[in-house]
């Protein structure tokens, strides 16, 4: 759930900027908005809010990664020679700060967003926020440590390879990574346009799902931007795949035990756990930068690099220059062979995880020190992308999640499934942050419509549709928004079936979503038609006293 904001989004501004004062960090940023220009949209914000205004981020700090689009702002994606000021906003962007986002800033970046360690930029290494002699992870390295130190509440970055996964799981925050597609790019700056997607991170799954929730929509703009069947959901009981044993050596010291803990949650949640050879998919990530698709990289910002070799070493990354021109020697040819392997790779890997609803990995496999990482750039950043790699190549998402700590430094795991499984994916993460509550919806918290809002931010997942026993009726009540009343009137032959939703809500998330549910609604017990009996709303039966008898209608969405 999105915590519950003090003060209202002037003094919140006005404290990070405080707070980014007094954590000195400037590597995190590349550029900032100044005190009044922040403030100014602040209290604009704050004049919405107190009109009336539906804001579901209202005052909600966001920091974004130097390679998306922001109004006012120069983009550079970590190279001085190429920055520019964008004529328009990132799509993304524009979501977020329209349900009310404050942005405070770009972040840095691995440069072009080439890397997964964080400390591939002109403007200086991005230290981790437990440890500053360990990296940040990349490429995404400003933005995870913002969120991290609490400077914002949330943040964007990008991810090819694992840049929205690995310094979440190094920095001990969430990193949602949406299906391709589902988040429009338009105003990015491409790594590989077609593998890319704009990713979240934040302190807590429930923020960061209900931003990426928040930005998704198809885009004219992007014509690689969609929309995805609706996910239904994972089923009554889960089934997750994990790696078997010689898929998980090679992990830093006491991080397969903590791999194992976070295995065991799920089990003792009630999900079954089955082991999968995931060879085909680890194949698959060596293609990313082993094969011709590094040629997307040449594609994006090869002219630039060829047209600056001179700054190569100053104002261009060595390594980064290194990757993006080697990209220029694929051919037809390669890209053609690696696209037929690649369908193989797919295919098998898809077969090793039939029957299951997600596949969880640990994030990475190790925490290097930013010393390990200038001794071997290359070496040190391929074996952080060995369970990432894969998920864009594969038109998968993906999701990492904190599990704990080792040695004092956070761990982290991820739960990836097939391209539009965003939501089985966040169930399956508030179960290994918390327990959850099923809670059955019939009105204005239906998908859609005007509160659902208050489900996502809680954290919720849509499981399915469902419908109560016959024993109920359903009345339009007078109130703002319109809301219906579910009342039981138990077996004497006047009940009906009303249709519904089941949603799934994590326990921390559940209380304070119970506690906002305003009088005459109510949460109890209720029966479904399949015989089982699940938390829900219902109305005191005073409130439907002369209110109109909707019933025979079966729903709310048939009436409203």
């Amino acid at each position: 759930m999105i915590p519950s904001l003090p003060g209202g989004a002037v003094a919140r501004a006005a404290e990070s900027l405080d707070r980014i004062e007094a954590v000195d960090r400037p590597e995190i940023w590349i550029s900032l908005r100044t005190r009044e220009d922040l403030l100014e949209e602040a209290a604009a914000i704050d004049a919405k809010v107190a009109g009336g205004e539906m804001l579901p981020l209202a005052g909600r700090l966001l920091a974004v990664k130097d390679n998306i689009d922001v109004r006012g702002l120069p983009t550079t994606a970590g190279a001085p020679s190429f920055a520019y000021r964008p004529r328009a906003e990132a799509v993304a962007v524009a979501r977020l700060r329209a349900a009310g986002a404050l942005v405070v800033g770009k972040t840095n970046l691995d440069q072009f967003a080439t890397g997964l360690v964080g400390t591939r930029s002109p403007y200086g290494a991005v230290r981790n926020a437990w440890d500053p002699t360990r990296i940040s992870g990349g490429s995404s390295s400003g933005s995870a440590v913002a969120v991290a130190l609490g400077l914002v509440d949330l943040a964007l970055g990008t991810d090819t390879a694992g840049s929205g996964r690995v310094p979440a799981a190094l920095n001990g925050i969430v990193g949602v990574k949406p299906s391709r597609g589902l988040v429009p790019v338009t105003g990015v700056v491409p790594a590989c346009y077609t593998l890319d997607c704009v990713t979240v991170f934040a302190r807590d799954l429930g923020s960061a799902r209900a931003a990426a929730e928040l930005m998704a929509g198809p885009e004219p703009s992007d014509p690689l931007s969609r929309t995805l069947p609706a996910d239904a959901g994972p089923p009554p009981v889960p089934r997750v795949a994990v790696p078997t044993a010689e898929h998980l050596d090679g992990l830093a010291p006491g991080w397969s035990d903590a791999f194992q803990a976070a295995v065991a949650r799920l089990d003792s949640a009630g999900i079954e756990v089955v082991e999968a050879d995931i060879a085909p998919l680890l194949d698959a990530a060596r293609l990313l930068y082993e094969g011709a698709f590094v040629a997307e990289r040449y594609a994006a910002v090869g002219a630039h690099l060829e047209a600056n070799r001179e700054l190569v070493g100053t104002d261009l990354d060595p390594t980064v220059a290194g990757i993006v021109l080697a990209g220029a020697s694929a051919s037809a040819a390669d890209w053609a062979r690696d696209v037929a392997h690649l369908a193989r790779l797919g295919a098998a890997g898809r077969a090793a995880l039939a029957g299951c609803s997600a596949l969880l990995t640990p994030t990475t496999t190790r925490h290097p020190t930013l010393a390990e990482v200038a001794a071997d750039p290359v070496g040190a950043n391929a074996r952080l992308g060995r369970y990432t790699n894969f998920a864009n190549l594969l038109d998968m998402a993906s999701l990492a999640v904190p599990a704990g700590q080792v040695d004092g430094l956070p761990f982290g795991v991820m739960l990836t499934g097939a391209a539009g499984s965003d939501r089985t994916l966040a169930a399956l993460g508030h179960t290994l942050l918390s327990p959850s509550v099923d809670l059955f919806v019939v009105g204005a918290h239906l998908s859609g419509m005007p509160l659902n809002h208050q489900l996502v931010e809680a954290g919720a997942t849509l499981l399915r549709p469902a419908s109560t026993s016959a024993d109920y009726r359903l009345f339009a009540l007078d109130t703002v928004p319109p809301k219906p009343g579910l009342v039981r009137v138990g077996a004497r032959g006047t009940g009906l079936s009303i249709e519904g939703e089941l949603w799934r809500v994590p326990a921390a998330g559940f209380g304070a979503f119970v506690g906002g549910v305003p009088a005459p609604m109510a949460i109890g017990k209720v029966a479904l038609a399949d015989g089982s009996e699940v938390s829900g709303f219902l109305v005191e039966p005073f409130a439907v006293e002369g209110a109109v008898d909707i019933s025979s209608y079966g729903g709310w969405r048939r009436y409203h």
